[in-house]
């Protein structure tokens, strides 16, 4: 008898209508190796960062906080990778419950990164072009409170529209959309939200980097490459992510399935990219403190 079912289970899958289970997804190699890369080098280089805390004596204590919650976000996004490099390779195995707590918690965690960046580099043009320097510890405590509520805020859509969807051969952790308005709505917000970041990092920085070059004592090349380096990484890693929100966008609009479906299908290689930056912050904001520090202190004279 148990030959007997097993004959009919086995004869049932190979049938034409009932495919045989995939053993893994292709698909998701590559996205798979980016997130492996992003993981092994990501969490060591923020966990220093967080323990070692390179040249942050010459900071403020908003700049070292605001360090610290770059830190710390940056490894609240990469800890979870194992678990979607599985997702990405074979089923998701986890249920509708940790697949939104995961989702939320990873968008928290680049919302939070982004942020943080962007008011950094507020801070830093502030600093040094308005000569403001002073911050006191309510007002850093409310700054901490806002952003975080920004980010729980912004992070809301993705807890919503996660869903575990289930096909013939699949199982996956998924964005499931009810409407195209909601898709239409939810793309723009996260599209808009990456270009403004990356409007107010561009233009505090290239602002900071022209007063500071007005100084008697300011000649170093190597402080221009710093400054650009950070502009175009950030630039190159999150433009991606913003582009194909509204590519989607306007092929909803304009009634292009073809479009889509192919956007849809870019997105885990987009969301790899992004979480490249999770890692070079560490070298770019943490380790290069000094160098920021440097600017400042120039400016001043």
């Amino acid at each position: 008898m148990e030959q007997l079912n097993s004959s009919l289970v086995l004869s049932n899958i190979s049938s034409p209508g009932h495919p045989p289970p995939a053993s893994w997804d292709s698909r998701g190699l590559v996205p798979s190796v980016v997130m492996s890369v992003c993981f092994l080098l990501g969490v060591p280089g923020n966990i220093a960062v967080i323990v070692l805390k390179p040249n942050w004596q010459h900071l403020s204590s908003l700049s070292q906080t605001l360090m610290l919650n770059l830190a710390i976000s940056d490894l609240l996004c990469l800890l979870p990778l194992p678990l979607w490099i599985h997702h990405s390779l074979y089923n998701w195995k986890f249920g509708l419950a940790a697949c939104k707590l995961l989702t939320y918690v990873m968008h928290c965690s680049m919302y939070s990164s982004l942020l943080t960046v962007t008011v950094l580099s507020v801070q830093r043009f502030v600093q040094v072009v308005k000569l403001q320097k002073r911050f006191d510890q309510v007002g850093k405590r409310r700054l901490l409170v806002l952003l975080w509520l920004a980010v729980m805020i912004l992070s809301i859509p993705s807890l919503v529209v996660k869903q575990v969807t289930t096909g013939q051969q699949w199982t996956k952790c998924k964005i499931h959309f009810s409407s195209q308005a909601q898709e239409v709505a939810v793309l723009l917000e996260r599209s808009l939200s990456g270009f403004l970041s990356i409007s107010v990092v561009a233009f505090s920085y290239i602002s900071l980097y022209r007063k500071v070059n007005q100084a008697a004592l300011f000649n170093h090349p190597q402080t221009t490459r710093l400054v650009t380096s950070i502009i175009v990484t950030f630039f190159v890693l999150l433009m991606p992510y913003c582009i194909i929100n509204l590519l989607r966008v306007a092929a909803i609009l304009l009634k292009k399935e073809g479009l889509r479906k192919f956007f849809m299908d870019s997105w885990n290689i987009v969301i790899a990219l992004t979480l490249v930056n999770s890692c070079l912050n560490p070298l770019l904001y943490a380790f290069a403190s000094r160098n920021i520090c440097t600017m400042c202190q120039k400016a001043e004279v």
